[in-house]
């Protein structure tokens, strides 16, 4: 079973939660306990429980084969910066595999498949639905 957590804006986890359903049914573990476990938001939370966060985020990624940015338009009104970016300098130092999920935002969305940064590899689909179709019932490998 291949650990795979998913990344992104923290009002979009009722979604996110969904996905994690259908790779789960797929024989994906998604390691990713905000997608359940948090109960308030950033701007609602004490710094105890941010710093709880932060550190369940990072060992929930190194549980992780897979990561897996859901990323925003940047041009959208819904666009903000957020720890999704930090998590993918985690992930990718970490030397995991990494999929974008949506638009390309930064400069480092657009690090090749042969790049000699980290172990791992990258690529980007326009839609969740694009990444299942190209991973079929295999288990990432």
């Amino acid at each position: 079973m291949t650990g795979v957590y998913l990344a992104g804006r923290y009002d979009r986890r009722e979604e996110l939660q969904g996905y994690a359903a259908r790779l789960a049914e797929r024989g994906w573990s998604v390691t990713s306990r905000w997608l359940t476990g948090h109960e308030c938001a950033d701007a609602d939370c004490t710094p105890d429980e941010l710093e709880l966060f932060a550190r369940e985020d990072l060992v929930d990624i190194d549980r992780a084969k897979v990561f897996i940015a859901f990323t925003e338009d940047p041009g959208s009104a819904s666009y903000q910066s957020g720890g999704r970016h930090v998590e993918l300098g985690y992930a990718m130092a970490s030397g995991l595999d990494v999929v974008i999920i949506g638009p390309r935002e930064n400069v480092f969305h657009w690090l090749c498949d042969d790049n000699v940064l980290w172990l791992g590899r990258m690529e980007q689909f326009e839609t969740f639905d694009a990444f299942v179709a190209s991973v079929g019932s295999r288990v990432w490998s």
